[in-house]
């Protein structure tokens, strides 16, 4: 008779986790916040990439809101297609849906999609078509080739879907100047370029997490040697990629000096994987990477000024 509600429902396992609409936290995690910060700051370094002397305020805000709207609804369709794979690993166990924090997870879906499709239109009418097609490139490379298709049968997974990451550049050139420069698409290749060491230096540190998992994340999963030599190729790929950006992009010397430096940093902090795979090693290789393709963008972005200073482009 005197047992509070409270109490009675505390006495239920899991009953206080479900809640119709979730927590507010629960949904921005779902949102992939940090991720999709990211994917707007790609579509900006395109922005100014394309067309770094007429700076378009206006037309740059739609762009972050449209790209923010469709990351955001993309990140949580991958939330609920990787529910039950996120329950089996460690690092993902306690994510929202994994842990039924939110019912019923078909509204997670639903929000993901009306996202994913508000910011396609959003783009395609207050941009140009152009933007928005970039936009649902971005969105349907990461949901269906990546998630749906490779995530669970291939090692090339995040290979093929790291055009997923490079989407929102070319989102940015079309936003911009209404088309893909050579520039952008060089900026493009380098962030695609930049997801499998980024994801792979993970990989290697939670081997056994993505084994238990069941995804195969890496070349040659089981022979880790191999794939720490991977890891440090492809983080070296990243120079020549800088060099192209610098040869047909507008970019300033200092701007290329700071790209190529980058990539010649991750490379270095990457090389003791090439000797020995340790989860120091792969743990150093992954947290440079954020770093690295921030800082790429940072420079992109100060480019802008350098050539109003009068500084020449070296492409």
């Amino acid at each position: 008779m005197g047992t509070s509600v409270a109490t009675s429902s505390a006495a239920l396992p899991g009953a206080a986790l479900v809640r119709p609409a979730g927590a507010l936290r629960d949904w921005v995690t779902l949102a992939k916040p940090g991720i999709t910060a990211l994917i707007c700051l790609v579509a900006v370094g395109g922005f100014l990439l394309a067309d770094p002397w007429t700076v378009q305020l206006p037309r740059l805000a739609i762009l972050v809101a449209a790209g923010a709207s469709a990351s955001a609804g993309a990140a949580m369709l991958n939330h609920y297609l990787d529910r039950d794979v996120d329950q089996r690993m460690r690092r993902t166990q306690h994510r929202p849906l994994a842990e039924a924090r939110i019912a019923p997870t078909a509204l997670v879906a639903a929000t993901g999609l009306a996202l994913l499709v508000v910011g396609v239109g959003a783009a395609a009418v207050w941009l140009n078509p152009l933007t928005g097609v970039s936009i649902l490139l971005g969105g349907l490379t990461y949901v269906v080739v990546y998630t749906l298709w490779l995530k669970r049968r291939s090692s090339w997974n995040i290979v093929i879907g790291g055009f997923a990451g490079s989407a929102p550049a070319l989102a940015g050139s079309a936003a911009a100047v209404g088309t893909w420069t050579p520039g952008v698409l060089a900026f493009a290749l380098l962030v695609f370029l930049w997801t499998p060491p980024h994801f792979w230096s993970l990989a290697l540190r939670l081997k056994d997490d993505y084994a238990r998992a069941g995804l195969p994340m890496l070349p040659r999963m089981r022979d880790a040697a191999f794939s720490g030599k991977v890891v440090v190729l492809s983080a070296a790929l990243l120079v020549p990629a800088a060099l192209l950006l610098g040869l047909v992009g507008p970019l300033t010397l200092p701007v290329v000096l700071a790209v190529v430096a980058l990539g010649a940093i991750w490379v270095v902090v990457a090389w003791p994987l090439a000797r020995e795979v340790t989860r120091g090693a792969a743990l150093r290789s992954f947290v440079f990477s954020g770093p690295y393709l921030l800082g790429v963008i940072v420079a992109i972005v100060a480019n802008a000024p350098l050539l109003h200073a009068g500084l020449p482009a070296v492409g």
